[in-house]
């Protein structure tokens, strides 16, 4: 069996020549249209198999989906200013009217399926918990850790206990923004890697998302500066080894936190056509690919501990589709499709042109505001 850092050693390899996009440039109204065309049509059939699949959708899946559901409104509300976009908030439209009953519907199967689960994280798949960035940044490459742990050390059961702590849901009837002191050594811990790097920054977020200001707290942008510089380290290095199957769910579950967070590099051109290419264009879900290059995947899968975790409550389909694939496709498409229309007051990476170079420090960072909403 490959040694334990084999992973790490695959996505510390240099990075292949990049192909630039085939997608039209952003700075049109007619590359602007044909890019969101692409991307709304992907996020309808996604919304087709949450219709059919509703019963069995855990709450990792609706909370994608209500991430979606904020996006969709952001966007229908800034195209809806422009005559050569209204058709596009149009569609942006009828998609929310769709989401909007079936996420509702689904906290019904939720109470049935996982109740206790529904209980204690019922305020990340409520309507108003979610809220888009109000500025753009960009991360800042100097502070990505200079070694990662060889394995990733995520314990779904801590981080759980942590964010409980923080959404104020546990049985003690306790109030929100609660930080034991085996969560703050936990949610600021260096050098992690994976699951337990993308929890981190979610801990941070739903802190800002329930307005949680003191304390540690205070110093939530540091820290989010912090884990997105090196969520955006990983994801180049799952790009340098050609998006293997086992990185593609932590991928996007980055570009949907970070784009969360208001990190606009996160949006890369190359990254959304990457991300379109791998629904199932007849199921609408994302998930297991039906053919990837075998001795990579063989390779890879020796060590998905490094970027892949067991998911107590994931839900696998027999047809290869996958509840949290496809939640963290929908939040990272929404947050390109809202980019886009931020574009270019998201001064990011939505271009054909090279990565921007790093801008801002640990405790301070060039950003631009988003359009007001």
């Amino acid at each position: 069996m490959p040694s334990p850092g084999l992973l790490l050693v695959l996505l510390l390899v240099a990075v292949p020549p990049l192909q630039p996009s085939s997608l039209p440039p952003p700075d049109t109204p007619e590359g602007k249209a044909a890019i969101a065309n692409l991307i709304l049509g992907t996020l309808e059939r996604a919304t087709s198999f949450l219709k059919k699949r509703l019963p069995e959708i855990n709450l990792d899946g609706v909370v994608g989906f209500r991430v979606l559901e904020v996006q969709l409104k952001g966007v229908q509300e800034l195209w809806a200013r422009d005559p050569q976009l209204q058709p596009l908030s149009l569609y942006a439209g009828k998609l929310v009217e769709k989401l909007e009953p079936l996420l509702h519907r689904s906290i019904f199967y939720l109470k049935l399926s996982d109740p206790t689960y529904l209980r204690e994280f019922e305020p990340t798949v409520q309507p108003g918990f979610w809220k888009l960035p109000r500025t753009w940044t960009l991360t800042n490459a100097s502070l990505v850790y200079s070694t990662f742990e060889t394995q990733d050390s995520f314990s779904e059961e801590s981080s759980d206990l942590c964010l409980v702590q923080l959404l104020g849901t546990g049985t003690d009837s306790s109030q929100p923004c609660r930080l034991s002191d085996f969560c703050r050594t936990l949610m600021t811990k260096p050098s992690c890697s994976g699951y337990c790097l993308s929890h981190q920054l979610l801990f941070f977020l739903s802190a800002r998302m329930k307005g949680c200001t003191n304390g540690l707290f205070h110093q939530s942008r540091l820290y989010m500066n912090l884990f997105c510089a090196n969520m955006m380290d990983l994801n180049q290095r799952a790009e340098a080894i050609g998006y293997a199957y086992p990185t593609r769910d932590i991928f996007m579950e980055n570009i949907m936190f970070c784009g969360i967070g208001g990190f606009s590099d996160f949006y890369k051109l190359r990254w959304l056509e990457a991300i379109l290419s791998w629904q199932k264009p007849q199921e609408g879900c994302f998930g297991k690919p039906a053919a990837e290059d075998e001795e990579l995947l063989k390779t890879v899968q020796h060590q998905q501990h490094f970027l892949k975790r067991v998911k107590r409550r994931e839900k696998q389909f027999i047809d290869g589709c996958s509840s949290h694939n496809t939640a963290t496709a929908v939040g990272a498409l929404g947050g390109f499709l809202y980019a886009l229309a931020e574009y270019p007051a998201a001064q990011g990476e939505l271009q054909q042109s090279a990565p921007a170079p790093p801008v801002g420090g640990y405790g301070l960072s060039y950003s631009t505001p988003a359009t007001e909403r």
